[in-house]
């Protein structure tokens, strides 16, 4: 079932969103070379607390932390740990905060000094495909439209989208319906509709679009090793416009892809 929001309902994923994007700007200003991916996530934990809210990841289902961290190849849902980021290392944060009775969620990809140019490449492409994506999330248009989009950008320059794990829509539970894929075809799919609040996260692989599930049970990684890279933003529809919730601007105020 579609949980439709009322603009009173969306308001509070708004202030949900505002200590999302400040913690992602706190992060921003930690991720370089030599620091802990375990630090980051206290960071951001410390935080999210301090200013009310509750991290949405810790404990979902069992998962350990307050952040997912995903190096390099590993694609979404990884651990942090004692790993030390390195010269040259992506990194995927991807954080959801639950305040006042509502999730928000968003991921951003960093580079860690300097990159090949090839996988920098890869990260504006996939954050590019983000907006592109976003472009779609109409009131009348369909699913599959947004995927279509994503899919399309990011193929016709070389990459690969991951087609296991995908969007969502959010609000009173983390994970709510519609699904929303980085694939598809369009006019297909569930109708877009005012009230509906949606994630759009395209992953995108370097190499081939084949994943794997680490032993531990959640850390995704591409089946070749080649980098993935992971954008998101957290979306409401409404009859005359799409709203983009959450933000990136307070990461973009210390750090430029």
């Amino acid at each position: 079932m579609i949980y439709f929001k009322s603009e009173e309902e969306v308001g509070l994923i708004k202030e949900s969103a505002d200590i999302l994007g400040r913690a992602h700007g706190l992060l921003a200003k930690e991720v370089k070379a030599g620091i802990k991916t375990n630090h980051l996530d206290k960071i951001a934990e410390e935080f999210i607390r301090d200013h009310g809210g509750v991290p949405s990841f810790k404990n979902y289902n069992g998962f350990p932390s307050s952040l997912c961290i995903s190096v390099n190849e590993n694609v979404v849902h990884g651990f942090p740990s004692d790993y030390e980021l390195n010269d040259g290392d992506i990194v995927s944060i991807d954080c959801g905060v639950f305040f006042k009775g509502f999730h928000s969620d968003s991921a951003y990809t960093y580079a860690i000094g300097q990159v090949e140019d090839s996988v920098k490449s890869l990260l504006r492409d996939t954050e590019k495909s983000l907006y592109i994506g976003i472009e779609q999330a109409v009131a009348g248009n369909r699913i599959g439209d947004i995927g279509f989009a994503i899919q399309s950008y990011v193929e016709e320059r070389g990459y690969s989208v991951v087609r296991e794990l995908v969007g969502h829509g959010l609000g009173k539970a983390l994970h709510e319906e519609p699904e929303v894929p980085n694939y598809g075809k369009r006019g297909r799919g569930t109708k877009l509709k005012s009230g509906m609040v949606i994630a759009i996260e395209p992953m995108v692989n370097l190499g081939k679009r084949n994943i794997v599930q680490e032993k531990d049970g959640w850390t995704i990684r591409t089946a070749d090793r080649m980098p993935s890279a992971h954008f998101e933003h957290t979306v409401a529809i409404w009859s005359d416009r799409t709203e983009i919730i959450t933000t990136h601007k307070y990461i973009e105020e210390v750090y430029k892809l």
